[in-house]
C-alpha cells in the first residue's frame, strides 16, 4: 500500500524517549544495568495522516510532569513536509528488575530534569 503499518509508530516513540534521555546524559542500557527497567503502561496514538515508505520522520518527544514512579510523555511525529501524522501520549513505569516492583524515579534522572 505504500504507506507505514500503524503498529510500527511504537517503536518510533520509543527512538523518541531514548533520545530524549540520551539528550539528558542518560542511557536506557546503564539504567536497566543499574535495576530499572520502564515498561509501557499506557499508549495512545492520534493518527491525522498516514506516512509513506520513504518519508523521513521527525519525533518531538516532550516530558508531561516531572516523574515519580511514572513518567509520562507527549509527542509529535512529522513527515519531511513537516505534516503532522501523528499525536502520541505514552505513561511508563520505573520497576525495580530484581523485585519487579515500582521504583520511584532515580534521583540522579530527577537531578539532569532540575539542571536541564
Amino acid at each position: 500500500m505504500g504507506i507505514v503499518y500503524h503498529g510500527n509508530y511504537a517503536q518510533y516513540l520509543e527512538m523518541g524517549r531514548v533520545e530524549w534521555l540520551r539528550t539528558l546524559g542518560i542511557s536506557y542500557k546503564s539504567m536497566e544495568e543499574n535495576g530499572i527497567i520502564l515498561p509501557v503502561i499506557s499508549l495512545q496514538l492520534d493518527f491525522k495522516k498516514s506516512a509513506k515508505y520513504d518519508d523521513l520522520l521527525t519525533v518531538e518527544t516532550k516530558l508531561k510532569k516531572m516523574p515519580s514512579v511514572k513518567i509520562e510523555f507527549d509527542y509529535k511525529i512529522y513527515n519531511n513536509n513537516r505534516e503532522l501524522l501523528v499525536e502520541a501520549n505514552t505513561v511508563l513505569a520505573f520497576m525495580n528488575k530484581a523485585r519487579n516492583r515500582p521504583t520511584r524515579c532515580p534521583d540522579y534522572i530527577l537531578e539532569k530534569l532540575k539542571d536541564s
